[in-house]
């Protein structure tokens, strides 16, 4: 086993250390676009690319993104979750370099594609690591933690675009997408002294390596009882899992014993939510928004637009402390009403631009350009990246992990090729698409996503294998925890069920 950080504490630390820093490269990458595609030698560069060229160019980048999602479909659970993160640092780098060296529009373009399937190796890689690295009651907050340290790469990126625009010609944009190699060595470097996976390990049969790692994570012996129960349910989460059929790689979109397709369908419903209630309208084109749809000049929408994005920040303060608490759930579904409210409050105010005092009604929809952040920050942004790897069975958990994230990235291609010419054609109205598709999440969360939060990964497997409605079964489940400290295995249940026969026998 490999580790330079000791053991417990220290080693806890550095995994989420590293997985961190993969995540603010994540939201760097996200936001170093959104002031640069206004900065006149950028555009005078690339020959000032209308709306439909400037979608293209920005939105490439997550079609890179897609294709790395199915390049860790195929290779991922063979090389490990150490080794694929390598891998996706390694492309990022070559990516950052072609983007910071172009100078005409198909060089960029490929650049951004490289550098896109590097994160979506990484993002459909980091979540899941940090979740087979930690407990069912830490694991909430720690991944939220990841997708709050997203909103500090993005608001890093902002305001160092912003800097950097004082400066004037290229290096003004071509330094901040030079400063991605940064994040990428670092984390190269974090992940030569951490373990790889202990469910990875087992599931490929390095059960001794597998038993080190957990033992040196939670600085504790192998015959300690957490370590005993740890090994166990992994155990019969992999005999479980391996009763299924494995006659082919598409296996993961059956419904077996454990409903492996149905989970590997919720996570990919679950990123979907994640996109397509209009965050990356905001994301990426703030600026552009307020310039456009609100009526803002000069350097006012680039700086509004960084103080937006930071309230991205402060709101992931709260599920990064308090996921665990609030539950997936809960937290998706008043989340998702808020950000409704906020779109249909936006599309009300711009909506009178047009009228007399139209401009005081387009300022005061800044306001709830604010608090669209802040709420998604606070929900929506944090639980679809915890919820996908605690969903998905050990046996699909990197293909299922991939085509859940996948679905993250094409929609995020979706709407950030649409949303230039949407702004600028129907204005007001593009706000109400969004306000729908938030309030339609609503009964769809409430009906078939069942409630993951503090279970372990492999007692997941039992809110499916028990049968029944997996959203009434997984509130069976939380009040046993709650009652009696656990969850009862299909072993347990099936000897108190035969202990009960014999009585009534007797």
């Amino acid at each position: 086993m490999r580790s330079w950080f000791g053991r417990g504490k220290s080693l806890q630390a550095a995994v989420t250390a590293c997985c961190l820093v993969a995540f603010i490269l994540f939201g760097y990458d996200q936001g170093v676009f959104s002031s640069i595609v206004t900065n006149e030698d950028w555009m005078r560069q690339f020959n000032y690319p209308n709306d439909s060229e400037e979608g293209i160019i920005v939105s490439c980048y997550n079609l890179g993104c897609l294709l790395g999602c199915f390049i860790n479909f195929f290779v991922g659970e063979t090389l490990g979750r150490r080794r694929t993160m390598w891998l996706a640092m390694a492309v990022v780098i070559v990516g950052a370099i072609l983007q910071t060296t172009a100078f005409t529009v198909p060089h960029l373009v490929i650049g951004r594609l490289v550098t896109g399937a590097g994160t979506g190796i990484k993002t459909s890689t980091v979540p899941m690591y940090q979740a087979e690295m930690c407990d069912g009651k830490t694991r909430g907050r720690l991944i939220a933690s990841e997708v709050l340290f997203t909103a500090v790469g993005i608001c890093i990126a902002y305001w160092f675009d912003f800097g950097m625009s004082y400066a004037g010609g290229p290096i003004a944009w071509r330094l901040p997408v030079a400063i991605q190699i940064t994040f990428a060595i670092f984390v190269i470097g974090l992940i030569f002294g951490l373990p790889e996976s202990p469910r990875w390990l087992m599931n490929h049969g390095r059960e001794d390596e597998a038993l080190e790692v957990l033992c040196a994570v939670y600085d504790l012996e192998e015959h300690d009882e957490y370590i005993v129960k740890e090994r166990r349910a992994i155990q019969s989460a992999i005999e479980l899992e391996s009763s299924v059929s494995k006659q082919s790689m598409w296996k993961i979109f059956r419904n077996d014993e454990v409903k492996t397709g149905q989970r590997v369908l919720l996570a990919w419903g679950m990123q979907l939510m994640n996109q397509v209630g209009g965050i990356n309208m905001i994301v990426y084109y703030v600026p552009t928004v307020l310039q456009k749809n609100v009526g803002l000049t000069g350097k006012l929408p680039s700086i509004l637009g960084g103080c937006i994005e930071v309230m991205f920040m402060i709101g992931s303060l709260l599920p990064a402390f308090m996921l665990d608490r609030m539950g997936r759930r809960r937290t998706m579904m008043i989340g998702s009403f808020g950000l409704g409210v906020c779109m249909l409050m936006i599309a009300a105010l711009l909506s009178q631009v047009d009228e007399p005092n139209g401009q005081n009604y387009a300022s005061a929809s800044v306001a709830f350009f604010f608090l669209y952040m802040l709420i998604h920050g606070m929900s929506i942004n944090s639980v679809p990246w915890v919820y996908v790897p605690e969903i998905l069975p050990l046996e699909a958990r990197t293909k299922g992990t991939a085509i859940g994230v996948s679905s993250n990235w094409l929609w995020n291609f979706t709407v950030v090729m649409i949303t230039p010419v949407i702004i600028n054609r129907i204005q007001w109205k593009a706000y109400l698409i969004f306000m729908i598709t938030n309030f339609i999440f609503i009964p769809v969360v409430y009906f078939f996503y069942p409630e993951t939060g503090n279970l372990r990964l492999e007692d997941v497997d039992l809110i499916f294998s028990r049968g029944g409605d997996p959203v009434k079964q997984a509130r069976m489940m939380a009040a046993e925890l709650k009652a009696h400290g656990q969850i009862e295995s299909e072993e347990q249940i099936d000897e108190k069920e035969i202990d009960s026969v014999r009585v009534e026998h007797i």
